[in-house]
């Protein structure tokens, strides 16, 4: 049931998550933040089973300070997205991890791009992008209305209706999404679209 999506517009790409952590029928919690920062200018977006998604992407953020750390320059976008998809592909004959990966990210030379990445290691460059059962939802809207010379708000804006149609039309939908975004500024959170909040129990 995990959503995932995102575009690119006029200089930014925008990245949105659901925050649920589900197992089988239980919801463990609303705030799961499942897009990680992978450096100052790079976002990646997962979907898939939770210990493959956490262990992958902390593997490849490790690995991406590393080569900076190494070399002295960051890797660019493309050059991450192509580790990563190589790193899936190693590790599809052997121990193959589930997970699903959107990567956006900025570089001064080629300005705001998204690569779409999945389990079987397909790569490929791309302005709009979605995994999970919300992406049956959110492709259709972003096919009828993304631009590629979007603003920042026009592009949030979509992904607000995005965000409404899968609360509208999916069976179980999840509740509470973030959003991030990455541009010549760096990559950092934009906003939390929450309908539930986590309650805390009183102790009895």
């Amino acid at each position: 049931m995990e959503c995932v999506f995102g575009l690119v517009g006029n200089g930014f790409a925008i990245v949105a998550a659901d925050t649920s952590a589900v197992h089988s029928i239980l919801l463990h919690k609303n705030n799961e933040d499942k897009i990680m920062v992978l450096d100052s200018h790079k976002l990646v977006a997962a979907s898939g089973e939770p210990g493959d998604r956490v262990q992958f992407t902390e593997y490849v953020q490790k690995n991406v300070s590393l080569y900076k750390f190494r070399n002295g320059i960051p890797l660019t976008t493309a050059a991450a997205a192509n580790f990563t998809r190589g790193e899936l592909a190693t590790a599809l004959r052997k121990n193959p991890y589930s997970v699903n990966i959107l990567m956006a990210g900025y570089d001064n030379e080629s300005g705001a791009s998204l690569y779409y990445i999945d389990y079987i290691a397909t790569l490929h460059k791309v302005d709009k992008g979605a995994f999970g059962y919300g992406s049956y939802f959110s492709l259709s809207t972003m096919d009828r209305h993304y631009r590629s010379d979007m603003s920042v708000e026009e592009a949030i804006e979509l992904v607000d209706k995005c965000i409404l149609e899968i609360r509208s039309r999916l069976v179980i939908a999840p509740p509470n999404f973030v959003i991030k975004i990455v541009d010549k500024d760096g990559a950092r959170d934009y906003a939390w679209r929450q309908s539930v909040k986590d309650v805390t129990t009183a102790a009895v």
